[in-house]
């Protein structure tokens, strides 16, 4: 059937601009591949939120209970359920968009799994990335190992016997090589340059300091560089009542480090001589955000006496690898935008991907928004902390066009 509004997708992206919607008196579907929240439903099992509870800020969202905590998956997933119920959300789960058209004469065409239909206007919210990033050397691993990408990681004991071999060094790879050790798995971390910072400053989480301080509200164009966009997440967890989680403390507990990814010759890896150089690019980026904390903490009086610089660190690192005892290689790379895969718009996304947009509307075909997208505006975009900014904008500019 025909739609005038299709949303895709039923994230945090696609409900809040859902939310928008509705209030606004905009007739819409939500349509979405798997069930609500399905991105999150495909985390790894022991996966909980990175930002505390008080930092989702959906619109007429109910809090999550304690607000300094930080929520597992499944009961995350529940919460979104419960969000979409709500405010009255016309998804329609099962119903995957295979491809998108804009028509001549204005409006879209849609396949889908269900079938064909025609849109006036479209909202992509299918999330921040969609195709996980692997390195060029990863197409010579052997056959016989078993190579996953972080979306297909479920727990230590779904992989064979042997080492785990950890590639990318970022949010998610920090974590995955933290659980692996824990449950007495020889974890190696192939590293590259993410940041990092401290999980509380002061008593406050940090998320606290780099919403207050303005951190979260850089403008897309202040990036040094368009590639700028896909810098690792900074190195840190929620679990277990969230704690530091940096090559430091990684190192302590026993998880391997080595430099990135060099090369793959029949079962040997061999990594680049630059673990250090990661670390001093982790080390300066987190003296960067440390320097909004400082700011913030002048302005605001707060005293900094628990904030000290990181001490020299410099591990031994292994120049390669034999595959032959390694139960498996997860791959925690990033990801990459694919709207360009399956959304034929004209001259819609830049050479990296990214859409070309005006505050969420596309310049390329009339009828096209945009949202979740990792800094579409600023740096929150895609976050539960402020990816309903941009809904708002997106839901508006779509009412106002009705």
């Amino acid at each position: 059937m025909d739609a005038d509004v299709v949303v895709v997708g039923a994230g945090q992206a696609g409900l809040a601009a859902s939310h928008g919607l509705t209030a606004a008196g905009v007739e819409h579907v939500v349509l979405e591949r798997g069930r609500v929240a399905q991105t999150w439903r495909d985390r790894w099992d022991s996966f909980c939120l990175v930002t505390p509870n008080w930092a989702v800020r959906l619109p007429g969202w109910t809090p999550l209970p304690d607000p300094d905590g930080f929520t597992p998956r499944d009961a995350l997933v529940a919460a979104f359920e419960r969000y979409a119920a709500a405010i009255d959300a016309p998804v329609q789960e099962d119903t995957a968009v295979e491809s998108i058209e804009a028509r001549p004469g204005g409006g879209f065409s849609l396949r889908t799994s269900r079938g064909a239909l025609e849109a006036r206007r479209v909202v992509l919210a299918t999330g921040a990335y969609a195709r996980p990033h692997r390195p060029a050397a990863c197409a010579a691993l052997p056959d016989d190992v078993l190579a996953l990408d972080a979306a297909d990681y479920r727990a230590p004991d779904q992989l064979p016997p042997g080492r785990v071999l950890v590639v990318g060094s970022g949010q998610t790879g920090c974590q995955i090589a933290e659980e692996l050790q824990r449950a007495g798995r020889d974890a190696v971390l192939a590293c590259g340059k993410s940041p990092w910072v401290h999980r509380r400053v002061a008593g406050h989480d940090i998320v606290w300091w780099l919403l207050e301080s303005g951190y979260l509200d850089v403008p897309v164009d202040q990036l040094p560089a368009p590639s700028a966009r896909f810098a690792a997440n900074v190195q840190a967890t929620g679990r277990d009542g969230g704690h530091d989680l940096t090559y430091r403390e990684l190192h302590a507990m026993g998880v391997t480090l080595a430099g990135r990814l060099d090369g793959v010759a029949d079962h040997t890896v061999r990594f680049a001589p630059d673990l250090a150089e990661s670390i001093a690019w982790g080390d300066a980026r987190h003296g960067d955000v440390m320097g909004w904390v400082r700011r913030l903490a002048e302005e605001r009086s707060i005293g900094l006496d628990d904030l000290a610089p990181p001490e020299p660190f410099a591990p031994p690192a292994p120049e390669q690898l034999d595959l032959r005892d390694a139960g498996a290689v997860i791959f925690t790379c990033g990801y990459r935008p694919d709207h360009a895969a399956w959304v034929r718009a004209g001259d819609a996304f830049d050479a990296l991907g990214f859409p070309l947009h005006r505050d969420g509307a596309s310049t390329a075909a009339a009828g096209l928004y945009f949202v979740g997208v990792h800094f579409l505006r600023t740096r929150k975009s895609a976050l539960l902390l402020g990816v309903h900014e941009d809904a708002a904008l997106v839901a508006g500019a779509i009412a106002a066009t009705a």
